[in-house]
């Protein structure tokens, strides 16, 4: 059975950086994360292979956002610097077992809870 469990969300200023972990049951080919607002679709922001360790961003998160993993430890991570308050969603983990990575949430067919990330001044 599949588990992810992301953790570090939280409320911050326009600016300031947050880091998002997830942990992972192994055996995927990729890691991704994405992000909702309630009433739209679900947006793709990182993915990762797990082998060839290469990553895709959104452009919105380019040179913002960095998506890394730790496959000893089964944690893949997000960390957000210069967060905008159009950062502000709930994201969430995801995993597929095959490739490619392609930032589609219907794609993905393994998800976590979510943790809410709020930027506001």
């Amino acid at each position: 059975q599949v588990q992810l469990v992301e953790s570090g969300g939280g409320s911050v200023q326009p600016g300031e950086s947050l880091t998002l972990s997830c942990t992972f049951t192994p055996g995927n080919a990729c890691m991704g994360w994405f992000r909702q607002i309630p009433g739209e679709e679900r947006e793709g922001v990182a993915a990762i292979y797990r082998v060839p360790d290469t990553a895709r961003y959104a452009d919105s998160v380019k040179g913002r956002f960095t998506i890394s993993q730790d496959n000893s430890k089964n944690i893949v991570y997000l960390e957000m610097n210069n967060l905008k308050p159009e950062d502000t969603a709930r994201y969430y983990c995801a995993s597929k077992q095959k490739v490619p990575c392609v930032l589609v949430a219907s794609n993905w067919p393994y998800w976590g809870q979510g943790t809410q990330v709020t930027v506001s001044s």
